[in-house]
C-alpha cells in the first residue's frame, strides 16, 4: 500500500517499511516474547496490504466554508503533535467505505449548513457484502430538516446513515450492518451494531477464527467456556465442536447482538451471560451469586476448553487462576507483552502446543497473537 499521507498522518506508523518487512519485524517481536514458552516457529497470518479495514473514524476539519476529513499528526520522537492533517485518500479502508466516503464529503460540502454545521466526526462501519453504515457526529441538536437531508443522502449513497449528538441518536433506517463470512466451509451471518465492538479486519478475522476452530477440533469433547465473547465472533463457529457453550460479556449491546446472531445461524447450544471476566470467575467458583444467572445451572457444565480474548491489559489474576483448572485454553491476544506476562503463570499448569500471529493492523506496530495450551 502507498499513501500520499505516509509520514504526516499518525494512523500508519510503519510507512517506511514494505509490507513483507513489516510482517517479519512483527514475527520477530512476537517470537522473542513467546520464546520462553514456545520454541517452534509461529504460524503467521498476513493481511491484504490495502483495503483491509472495515471500521474507521475520521475527524471533520472546518476551514472557511469547506469541510475535510482529518487525522491526528504523526508523533515526533514518540510525542504526538497537537492538531490534525487533512487527508485526501485513505487506502486502508475497504472498498465499500472508500467508494462512499468521498462522495459523502462532496455532499456535505454542497449542503450549505444542513449537514456540515457543527459536524465534528464521521464513523464508517462496512461489510464485505457492501453494506455500509455511516454515523455523523455533531455538536448540536439534530432536527427534522437534518433527517430529511440525511435520508436523501442514504438513497444517493446506497447506505445507512445515523446522526449522533449529545444525548441524541437519530436512526434513519438501521443502526447495524449484516456481515456474512465464509469460515471453515460454512457461512456465518453476524449482525454488527454501530456502538458495539467488531473485529476491524474481516480477512484476518476469518483466519483467526479458523485457527481457533483447528484447536477446537483437536479437543473434540466436553463443554466450552468463553470470556469476552462480544457479538459471538468466535462463539458461533466454535459452538459446533462442543456439547454446550457458556459465553460471557459485560456489554448489554454485545449480548443483544450475540443472541440475534444465534437465531440467524440456527445455533441453540450457547447460553450467554452478562458478566465481566472477574464476575465470571466469582460465579464459577461459587464465591458470589448473580441474579442474572438464576436460570443457568453452572454445575451442569463440564468445561474441556476455554477461550479468552481480553483487552490490551490482559487477564486478571482471578481469571488466570480459574482457567488454569481447565484442560485446554485458547488465548487470543491483542497485546503480546501482556500475553507473555500471563503465560508466566499459565505455563505452570499448561504447555503451549501451538502459537500464531495475526496481522490485523498493517502499517502499524499493533499485532494480534494466539496460543493453544494443554494441561500438563
Amino acid at each position: 500500500m502507498t499513501c500520499k499521507h505516509f509520514g504526516s498522518c499518525g494512523s500508519c506508523g510503519l510507512y517506511d517499511l514494505g509490507y513483507d518487512e513489516q510482517l517479519k519485524e512483527k514475527e520477530s517481536r512476537v517470537t522473542a516474547l513467546l520464546l520462553p514458552f514456545y520454541e517452534k516457529k509461529l504460524e503467521v497470518f498476513d493481511s491484504p496490504s490495502s483495503h483491509y479495514r472495515a471500521r474507521s473514524e475520521f475527524r471533520i476539519w472546518h476551514e472557511g466554508e469547506r469541510c475535510d476529513y482529518a487525522m491526528g499528526k504523526m508523533p515526533i520522537d514518540g510525542v504526538r503533535e497537537k492538531g490534525a492533517i487533512n487527508i485526501h485518500e485513505c487506502p486502508k479502508v475497504i472498498k465499500p467505505i472508500e467508494k462512499r466516503m468521498w462522495a459523502l464529503l462532496e455532499k456535505i460540502n454542497a449542503s450549505q449548513e444542513v449537514l456540515k454545521n457543527r459536524l465534528f466526526a464521521v464513523e464508517f462501519l462496512a461489510t464485505t457484502t457492501d453494506e455500509c453504515l455511516i454515523t455523523m457526529l455533531y455538536h448540536r441538536k439534530l432536527d427534522d430538516i437534518w433527517s430529511k437531508e440525511a435520508k436523501s443522502l442514504e438513497d444517493t449513497l446506497n447506505c445507512k446513515i445515523m446522526g449522533r449528538s449529545r444525548k441524541q441518536k437519530v436512526i434513519l433506517s438501521d443502526e447495524f450492518v449484516t456481515e456474512k463470512l465464509d469460515i471453515d466451509g460454512k457461512t456465518f451471518t453476524y449482525v454488527e451494531y454501530e456502538s458495539g465492538f467488531t473485529q476491524p479486519n474481516p480477512v484476518v478475522n476469518v483466519k483467526m477464527i479458523e485457527w481457533a476452530i483447528k484447536q477446537a477440533k483437536r479437543v473434540g469433547h466436553g463443554d466450552f467456556l468463553e470470556s469476552y465473547c462480544g457479538l459471538g465472533n468466535f462463539t458461533l463457529p466454535l459452538s459446533h465442536y462442543f456439547n454446550k457453550v457458556l459465553a460471557t460479556e459485560i456489554s448489554k449491546g454485545s449480548i443483544k447482538a450475540a443472541l440475534e446472531n444465534c437465531v440467524l445461524n440456527d445455533v441453540e447450544n450457547i447460553t450467554f451471560a452478562r458478566l465481566a471476566s472477574e464476575e465470571m470467575t466469582e460465579a464459577l467458583n461459587g464465591v458470589r451469586e448473580f441474579s442474572r444467572l438464576k436460570e443457568i445451572d453452572l454445575a451442569s457444565y463440564n468445561f474441556s476448553t476455554v477461550l479468552v480474548d481480553p483487552p490490551r491489559a490482559g487477564l486478571d489474576e482471578g481469571t488466570i487462576k480459574l482457567i488454569s483448572t481447565i484442560e485446554y485454553i485458547i488465548y487470543i491476544s491483542c497485546n503480546p507483552e501482556t500475553l507473555a506476562r500471563d503465560l508466566e503463570t499459565l505455563t505452570q499448569t499448561h504447555d503451549v502446543i501451538e502459537a500464531a500471529m495475526y496481522d490485523q493492523f498493517p502499517h502499524t506496530a499493533h499485532v494480534e497473537s494466539g496460543v493453544f495450551l494443554r494441561k500438563i
